[in-house]
Formats: C-alpha cells, structure tokens, sequence
C-alpha cells in the first residue's frame, strides 16, 4: 500500500468557525507545488476532511493531477480526529494507494504512529507537507516513511 498524507495549504488566520478558513494565495500556491509530487502515481482515492482549507486543497490535486474520480469527503480526517480510528478507516478502504488531505495534529500522528508505532514522534508537517508511505498494511509501525516533502 502507498498513502500519502497531505497537510493543507496556508489558510487565512481567522473566520467565523475553524472549519471555514479558506486558503490563501500563497496556499494555493503551497499545494500545487506539492501536487506535482503526485503527479503519475497511481491513485485510486483523494479523501479530504470536511472543513474549507482541506476541501480547496483537495480540489487543486484533484485538478492538477487530472483525477477522475470525485473527492470523497469523510469526517475521521478532521484536525482533532482519533489516530487509531483514522488508521481502522483507512484499512477499511481495501485501497492500495491513497491520498488523504488532512491537518495537523492529525496529520502528524497519523505518519507518526504509522512509521514508528507510537505517538511520541509525530512528523513535522507544515502547511502543504506530503509524506510518502508505504507498507503491506496501514498499521501502527508497519510503513515506511519514503519521502516527506516540505512546502516552499
């Protein structure tokens, strides 16, 4: 299985609720230039959180990348969701390679605890990171972290 882990783009810092920031233009800017390290893998999924800022994200990929198949929207990726329930989800998915746009803390935790097993060192994901990860099974200590590409 491959999964990568994208953190949304830079968001704007204030909004009526959390779930509404929307990116800036430097956000976007962020998340086309990690889309390009998508570019010819072999996805089969986009899977965002629900809230703006990972949605918009979502779509950019989706764009750039030409993807046919709709962003699937689900709420175990929003920011404060509950890792080990996160990875049940993805394992549920019966998918080999997947995209999820998330946020921190979750993002972090999740590639965290995927390649070392525990929470006590969760990657360092500023906005519009993407980690590569790969593995027979998307368990706890189970993948290899391949690459992790920081935004400019």
């Amino acid at each position: 299985m491959n999964l990568w882990v994208l953190r949304h783009g830079e968001a704007e810092p204030r909004a009526t609720r959390d779930a509404e920031r929307r990116l800036t233009a430097r956000g976007h800017e962020q998340v086309l230039h990690s889309a390009a390290h998508l570019a010819g893998k072999p996805l089969q999924a986009i899977i965002a959180s629900p809230y703006v800022r990972a949605q918009q994200s979502a779509a950019l990929v989706h764009e750039a990348l030409g993807f046919s198949e709709p962003v699937r929207t689900v709420p175990w990726l929003m920011p404060e969701s509950d890792v080990q329930h996160t990875i049940g989800q993805i394992e549920r998915l019966g998918l080999d390679h997947v995209l999820l746009v998330s946020h921190q803390p979750l993002v972090g935790h999740l590639v965290g605890l995927l390649e070392h097993g525990h929470l006590q060192r969760p990657a360092a994901m500023g906005t519009a990171s993407l980690a590569e990860l790969e593995g027979d099974w998307p368990l706890a200590g189970l993948m290899s972290l391949r690459a992790l590409h920081m935004s400019c």
